[in-house]
């Protein structure tokens, strides 16, 4: 009799973690080198004739429109991803993420080329959305799917480490270009070398992702479907029609986690330089250390959450996140590297909570054939209201209000729509993800019972 799919396979689960925390590493390292750039660089080089702030305001602006990309990429990667399989899609996303990563550090700037080099940035800022919009969802299920109901939290969450690994590297291959070089050669060209570097990153995550086998649960789904005889329907049909409560849920619980984070680490490089006057390496520096704490606490917390439930965990997180957004500008403006260091690592401790749950917590969500489509909606759809607009939002309230209150106010109101949502969800921790129906829902008493 075969092994059912939901139980752990000790010789695969660990090159299946590795392979899709390495890939989600090199994406997100990728997408923020980006963000620090705009936050540091793409003022000066892509908009040079703008005042700081409103230069700041407009790399921004093309630091967000990526994310408009990102839904698409979540149509289009979740549509085929259930359809021919997880692994296939996971490829190319980090195909598309490395190649745009590397044109971008190929750009000619404002003064070399006009209007027509922030034209091909925010060009090659939507391909790098559209990619990231199918690297997640695929990372978490791959693994998700390798591994079992009772230690699902802890295994998925290390995919969710790469978000500060790639921070980290982002941010720390930044800082270092910035200390043995002066503002000039760094912004007349040292900023490339962080970009061209991904070709490389790319050729090792390729190298490692292709090695790894295809989730067992979708080979199960995919055999059951082709036994079927009447047609399937499309997963994007299916999320709509019987899990648009569940895609909600997803949306609410990513509000206060998106816009948090980006706040933390985007925004707080703009302010600390721009409103505090602290040097770029400093703020830099901040960013890495809450980066480095933030990558140990992730499977801890995702662990925490097989024991006591998906629920309690991102809702401590969700409630901290918005207390602390009223204490962390106060702290960054004291100037202290200390200050800085502890409001950055604090607010990342808070954002883990949520961040580490998320992955088990949306794959429970949703049935075999359509998890990639609904994880991937339900979290990307949200990053257009939440992390696309939020260095923005805070840089505009910034300039309008002179003060930072406003901006914290606006991660509490996010952190008030997380908890209404996690609270309005069903608990999913110990749910069976083994479902070879091309459309059958996880049946929530079975997820609450964890049978």
């Amino acid at each position: 009799m075969a092994a059912s799919p939901d139980v752990a396979r000790p010789a695969s689960l660990p090159r299946v973690v590795a392979a899709s925390l390495i890939g989600t590493t090199i994406e997100w390292y990728d997408y923020f080198l980006y963000g620090s750039a705009a936050a540091l660089v793409f003022g000066h080089v892509f908009f040079p004739k703008a005042d700081p702030l409103t230069g700041t305001l407009l790399s921004f602006l093309t630091y967000a429109i990526g994310f408009a990309a990102r839904p698409l990429g979540a149509l289009v990667f979740g549509h085929f991803g259930d359809r021919i399989g997880r692994k296939k899609l996971l490829v190319l996303s980090l195909l598309l993420m490395g190649g745009a990563t590397t044109l971008i550090g190929c750009l000619p700037t404002y003064d070399q080329a006009g209007v027509a080099a922030p034209v091909m940035l925010t060009g090659l800022r939507l391909v790098q959305g559209f990619a990231l919009g199918g690297e997640w969802g695929g990372a978490v299920l791959l693994v998700s799917e390798h591994g079992d109901r009772k230690r699902r939290g802890f295994w998925a969450s290390w995919p969710q480490g790469g978000a500060p690994a790639g921070n980290l590297l982002a941010a720390g291959v930044l800082s270092l270009m910035t200390a043995v070089q002066s503002d000039a050669a760094f912004l007349s060209w040292g900023w490339r070398v962080p970009f061209l570097l991904s070709a490389l990153l790319v050729m090792v995550g390729l190298w490692i992702r292709l090695a790894v086998d295809e989730s067992p649960l979708f080979k199960a789904a995919l055999a059951a479907a082709e036994r079927r005889t009447e047609p399937e329907r499309p997963p994007l049909v299916v999320v709509v029609r019987d899990h648009w409560r569940d895609v909600l849920v997803a949306m609410g619980a990513r509000m206060a986690e998106n816009i948090s984070y980006y706040v933390l680490t985007t925004f707080v490089l703009a302010y600390a330089v721009t409103q505090t006057h602290l040097p770029k390496q400093t703020a830099l520096n901040a960013v890495l250390i809450g980066s480095a704490v933030q990558f140990a606490l992730i499977p801890a917390f995702g662990a925490l959450s097989d024991r006591v439930g998906r629920k309690p965990v991102y809702l401590v997180g969700a409630v901290g996140v918005g207390i602390w957004a009223f204490v962390f500008f106060g702290m960054v403006d004291t100037r202290s590297f200390a200050s800085l260091v502890t409001a950055v690592t604090v607010g990342l401790f808070f954002h883990s909570m949520m961040y580490a749950p998320q992955a088990a917590f949306f794959s429970e969500l949703f049935a075999t054939r359509t998890r990639y489509s609904g994880a991937s909606i339900g979290a990307q759809f949200s990053s257009v209201a939440a992390g696309a607009p939020a260095p923005l939002i805070a840089t505009a309230l910034l300039k309008d209000y002179g003060s930072a209150t406003p901006i914290a106010v606006y991660v509490a109101i996010a952190a008030v729509i997380t908890v209404v949502a996690v609270l309005c969800a069903r608990e999913t921790r110990g749910t069976d993800l083994e479902d070879t129906g091309a459309d059958a829902r996880v049946d929530s008493v079975k997820a609450a019972t964890g049978a």
